[in-house]
């Protein structure tokens, strides 16, 4: 289900609800296409309103304030409203939101989401059934925690599935509104626009997110790449690097020749790597106890997860708990002050 454009004014009405915390670059890679879709056809084909929760200003990740038009409760109906969200947005699930949320999806007003938006959506219940996708950071803590078992999240880059559309973050939105621009409006107006924005090609549901090793490689190579999926598919019963040469059909040595040309490092420091990167995101994403981080990412003794913890990040597990506490709760002072006092609002 693509939004219709109203037979009376012939355009969209399209809604940003923004997070505290939301990814300045994941918005404005949301917002842009319609306004050059706008600019390219001189024809008011979209028109856009800026939501927050009580109406207030809201502060982007990198602390950028931006105005809103409306409180969400005095929205006008929309045609699309989608989540702009970024850090910490568990902390932004409240119950005003989520039931704002629902009542859109009972009205069935179409819902997005672009970076960690989704969390928001699915809070809220309304990707039950649904399949979505989210940047990559979180899956690690939403997969530990078994949350959302009614949601079917992938690693698309980004996912239409119905009257929910949802991306990565990053740049990725851009390229959801170029495909929802081409259902709407035609591939010619979609191609002119990535043209206007030096975006040689607009990537599809079929693409997916980051292969880190690709990253780290600038290029592709086949068997790295299988063994780099290996690893990531086996962080919380590591394989030996006999197992991992044998899967790949190499023997052990060819294995090492090709990470210390490839990667320049032995290939057990970089699957050493990827299990204390995932560490970290579930220490800062989650209230795991720190026992059980350590052996969802393979390590069996808590002493010797805390050396390597400690030799990769020059602190220890516990002190990257504490300073995720420390950011949330800066965090709730700033939304205190920022706040109106009562009867100015």
């Amino acid at each position: 289900m693509v939004p219709t454009a109203t037979p009376e004014n012939g355009h969209y009405e399209i809604g940003f609800f923004l997070v505290p915390g939301f990814s300045q670059l994941a918005f404005s890679s949301a917002l842009e296409p319609f306004r050059m879709a706008n600019h390219l056809t001189d024809r008011r084909l979209y028109t856009w309103h800026l939501v927050s929760r009580d109406g207030a200003p809201v502060s982007a990740s990198s602390g950028l304030q931006t105005g809103v038009d409306h409180a969400m409760e005095k929205a006008p109906p929309l045609d699309l409203v989608v989540v702009c969200a970024g850090v910490e947005v568990q902390h932004h699930c409240d119950r005003g939101t989520l039931r704002w949320l629902r009542r859109l999806a009972a009205r069935h007003t179409p819902l997005g989401a672009v970076c960690t938006g989704s969390y928001v959506l699915a809070q809220a219940g309304v990707l039950n059934g649904y399949r979505c996708t989210l940047h990559w950071e979180h899956f690690s803590s939403i997969h530990e925690a078994l949350m959302f078992p009614e949601v079917t999240f992938t690693s698309q880059l980004f996912v239409m599935d119905r009257d929910r559309y949802t991306c990565s973050g990053g740049i990725s939105p851009l390229d959801m509104m170029l495909t929802l621009i081409t259902r709407q409006q035609g591939l010619e107006l979609a191609e002119a626009i990535a043209e206007e924005f030096i975006h040689e090609r607009i990537r599809d549901v079929g693409d997916h997110q980051r292969n880190p090793l690709r990253v780290r490689l600038g290029h592709s190579h086949p068997k790295l790449e299988e063994v780099a999926t290996l690893m990531e598919a086996n962080l919380q019963e590591p394989l030996s690097l006999n197992e991992l040469a044998s899967y790949a059909d190499l023997s052990r040595r060819q294995l090492e020749r090709l990470f210390q040309r490839y990667v320049d490092c032995p290939p057990l420091k970089y699957y050493m790597d990827l299990r204390l990167m995932r560490a970290r995101l579930l220490l800062r994403q989650t209230h795991m106890p720190i026992t059980d981080v350590a052996l969802a990412c393979g390590f069996i003794s808590p002493p010797h997860f805390t050396k390597c913890y400690h030799d990769r990040f020059g602190h220890s597990p516990s002190r990257e708990r504490k300073r995720r506490s420390d950011r949330v709760a800066d965090a709730a002072t700033q939304h205190a002050e920022a706040a109106p006092p009562p009867g100015e609002e």
